[in-house]
């Protein structure tokens, strides 16, 4: 079980990595939609996520960064 200060950085660090690489079609283009997914996979093996929850919480990431990146894509 991921202690809180590492659900923290995770969060952290995943806000930053999909800031980095939104771009205003982001959601359209299926190459960017694949290495937002790949940078996400990365960082919650990174900080030991259960193998078998990372592909709900990928999803999750990007479905939450879809309703945020109106704000994010200029």
């Amino acid at each position: 079980m991921l202690s809180s200060q590492q659900r923290f950085a995770i969060a952290g660090e995943l806000v930053q990595a999909v800031r980095r690489n939104v771009t205003i079609d982001w959601t359209v283009k299926e190459s960017v939609r694949a290495k937002l997914r790949t940078l996400v996979k990365r960082l919650l093996r990174k900080y030991g996520y259960p193998p078998d929850k990372q592909e709900k919480a990928t999803v999750t990431v990007l479905q939450q960064a879809e309703l945020l990146c109106k704000d994010w894509a200029a």
